[in-house]
């Protein structure tokens, strides 16, 4: 007998004291089952703020971690715990070498701030916290980084070196990126790991001049995980959330093509709307997730025995968390 899992999704969340949680990259029955959905800054609030002692969270394994080390009274499961091949681009070790690798070149210690994009594993965001960094996301790394550079500091900026390089680009400060040609940490305001985002690598130029030709009077709107080149191509460039509230504001009739996962895009307004991307580019870990996954994690809750929880050490917790705290402090 087959079972109708979006009807037993429905009845184990009332039955449960659970919140569904999802990212907008997530497939589209896979969010249209969740309670709250957002993207990383936004499901990182919510969350915290949330009552229910269950969280099921449908994303990458990052995220999860971070509800954990902000909430870590809660009990956190994820269907699937696919790993962010950014993420995974970057551990303690990685971490530790960068911060060397400025000290080599003059940089005291004490000196550097270090700043990481949410998407970083949780032993990342703890080592960040011990030396007094930031925890950003696309949506808030402007402000942040705004705010480390109020210390007199060197920003290192990981793992995402391209959302670094746009933003110190936005603010009229100088960058490098550690192993990518000459980066003197002393001639730059924000250093840069060398990780990137592989969906967010597919957008091009050559995309941009693609759509201009073919549509003389379309917008551009990225994400500024996308390279440099890119954004400064382009019209517009902001977070899921940003990218979202652009298009929603733009007129029925104007066309638009967006440079971003391709489950938001299709998912944002059927007429006018186009994928910068010859490509698909949908991220296969954000797509893991599946209605069976779900149900299979909400029904091992029913039957007292969880599966897929999300554990973090005490000592993770609590320097991670401050990172964490620093960054939801900043409105």
């Amino acid at each position: 007998m087959s079972i109708d899992y979006k009807a037993e999704i429905e009845r184990l969340k009332k039955e449960l004291d659970v919140t569904l949680v999802a990212h907008y990259y997530q497939r589209d029955e896979v969010f249209e089952m969740a309670d709250i959905t957002g993207d990383s800054l936004e499901l990182a609030r919510r969350c915290k703020a949330d009552d229910n002692p269950w969280v099921v969270f449908c994303g990458v394994g990052f995220m999860g971690q971070s509800v954990k080390v902000i909430a870590p009274e809660k009990r956190v499961l994820m269907p699937k715990i696919a790993c962010c091949a950014m993420a995974r681009m970057i551990d303690g070790s990685y971490f530790d070498d960068s911060v060397n690798y400025m000290v080599e070149h003059g940089i005291a210690k004490e000196d550097i701030l270090p700043i990481t994009y949410i998407n970083s594993d949780a032993t990342v965001k703890a080592k960040v916290g011990e030396m007094g960094g930031y925890v950003c996301t696309s949506s808030n790394a402007f402000k942040i980084i705004e705010k480390g550079l109020e210390t007199g500091k060197k920003i290192l900026f990981v793992p995402d070196r391209c959302l670094g390089q746009n933003f110190a680009i936005k603010m009229g400060l100088k960058s490098c990126v550690i192993g990518e040609g000459e980066c003197d940490p002393k001639e730059a305001d924000v250093i840069c790991f060398n990780g990137f985002c592989s969906v967010h690598q597919l957008f091009t130029v050559d995309d941009i001049e693609f759509y201009r030709n073919k549509y003389p009077d379309i917008k551009i709107a990225v994400h500024p995980e996308c390279d440099p080149k890119v954004v400064q191509a382009a019209d517009f460039a902001g977070s899921t959330s940003q990218l979202i509230k652009y298009v929603n504001e733009l007129d029925p009739e104007q066309k638009v093509a967006i440079g971003t996962e391709y489950n938001l895009v299709n998912r944002m307004r059927q007429k006018n709307t186009y994928v910068l991307s010859s490509t698909k580019p949908e991220c296969p870990t954000m797509n893991e997730t599946t209605l069976e996954d779900l149900y299979k994690t909400l029904k091992s809750i029913e039957e007292g025995n969880p599966i897929n929880e999300i554990q973090v050490g005490e000592h993770t917790v609590k320097y991670a968390n401050l990172a964490l705290e620093r960054m939801l402090a900043i409105k």
